[in-house]
């Protein structure tokens, strides 16, 4: 997918985290009347029209004062807007203009970003008329939405698809040099990885979270080996992203998954995985991404025994499930155990990535898993898969052509995948399946 982001700003209680939980297609931002609820900034990952990009939403913040207010709004406008492609600023036509939203238009207006001015709560026709006082703000792309009831946002999110850039849908050549970005919560030891990999010590390490700010690139050629590892910023949860200087590096951690071919997802063997630890695996898996998961400080775990590491796994694999067919590796940096083993599977992922499968191999297989399990009846009607073949997508993706392409549940499609994982190699890769009409 593209590094595309779209930043939804706005005063406080205009609806901004209900356009969010819209875009998301999922509640996942709290929605409340009551002003000042998003304190903490939400990210996520929208799909419209087969493009994908990443959404930012900048909770208000509940002001002691009207001048505090203006001055944290204005550094949280100006945050967004260094970091997005896209600006969406959000307006209540049940209030109309107020002095806030004039002070924030004008800081929007001198913004090289394109800037949508959408027009919240407008459901009907009489609001529609309250709205267009808006257009003396001085925005070109004015849009008129209802996010409660989802009215006005396709239109929106076309004009937002429009301007995101064509994904490259190309291969990667075999000259390519392999990204890994190191990726997880803060203080697991991402930069501690990249130091023993290299030799030397190109991060600051310290035991204070927070202390890489940036994603930081460097180029690895040694032992016949050669790849770019991106280590980036801890990804913490938002009930702890107080500083604006941790959220510029949120976003540039998030932005370093996009870049990358394979995300090293390091955990703390201390703590276990968390539940920041399953959004991170998530997200880059939604962004087609190829995953690792490194279990960190292990040399920490006291008694271990015969069975440890495998019941700490079957416990890891369950907890990641859907998607639990990735290599697990456990390692101590500090130590350097196993952490050249964690670049020879971050490499063999990266490979199973880039696989192609020959159609007629492909229908060889498949069809005969599928004449074993048939699709469930639907309506009395039989659903007959015909012919399947790869995609030419950067992650592994296979159209399914089929009499009822709507009526294939998700049942079905997960034993698809699994015998597409059964039969070739494609550890620690999402595999994407889409049905079409025969």
């Amino acid at each position: 997918m593209s590094g595309f982001t779209v930043a939804i700003v706005g005063r406080p209680n205009v609806g901004k985290s209900t356009l969010f939980n819209r875009l998301l297609e999922q509640r996942k931002a709290i929605v409340d009347d009551v002003s000042g609820v998003t304190r903490d900034r939400q990210y996520g990952i929208a799909d419209w029209n087969g493009k994908s990009f990443n959404v930012i939403d900048t909770g208000g913040f509940v002001p002691r004062s009207e001048e505090i207010f203006e001055r944290e709004i204005r550094k949280q406008v100006q945050t967004a807007m260094e970091e997005s492609n896209l600006l969406l600023f959000i307006c209540d036509v049940a209030t109309g203009i107020t002095d806030l939203d004039q002070e924030m238009a004008h800081v929007l207006r001198r913004s090289s970003k394109p800037v949508y001015l959408v027009i919240n709560k407008v459901d009907n026709s009489n609001r529609m008329l309250e709205a267009t006082e808006f257009y003396s703000l001085g925005f070109d792309k004015v849009f008129f939405i209802s996010s409660m009831s989802g009215s006005g946002t396709g239109e929106l999110l076309d004009e937002v698809a429009a301007i995101i850039p064509e994904d490259e849908q190309a291969l990667p050549g075999d000259d390519e040099v392999p990204k890994f970005a190191i990726i997880g919560q803060p203080n697991v030891g991402k930069s501690s990885l990249l130091n023993a990999l290299i030799g030397a010590e190109r991060n600051i390490v310290s035991d204070i979270p927070g202390t890489t700010r940036d994603t930081i690139h460097t180029h690895y050629k040694l032992f016949q080996k050669e790849f770019i590892l991106i280590d980036t910023a801890g990804i913490r949860r938002k009930a702890k992203v107080h500083e604006d200087l941790e959220f510029y590096s949120v976003i540039r951690a998030i932005k370093a998954m996009d870049e990358a071919d394979v995300c090293l997802l390091l955990l703390d063997a201390t703590q276990g995985i968390t539940g920041q630890d399953l959004n991170i695996f998530s997200m880059a898996g939604r962004k087609g991404k190829g995953l690792v998961v490194l279990v960190n400080k292990w040399d920490l775990i006291d008694d271990k025994g015969t069975n440890t590491a495998r019941d700490y796994e079957k416990e890891l694999r369950s907890r990641l499930a859907p998607f639990s067919n990735v290599p697990i590796i456990f390692t101590s940096v500090t130590e350097k155990q196993r952490i050249f083993r964690a670049i020879e599977e971050g490499l063999r992922v990266y490979e199973n990535r880039k696989r192609r499968i020959a159609t007629s191999k492909l229908n060889e297989v498949m069809l005969k898993a599928i004449e074993a399990f048939h699709p469930p009846v639907v309506r009395g009607i039989a659903i007959k898969i015909k012919y399947v073949t790869q995609l030419p997508t950067h992650t592994p993706a296979f159209a399914f052509f089929c009499n009822l392409p709507d009526d294939v549940k998700q049942p079905y499609k997960n034993y698809l995948e699994n015998k597409l994982r059964e039969n070739f190699d494609f550890e620690g890769v999402p595999v994407r399946l889409f049905f079409r009409k025969k």
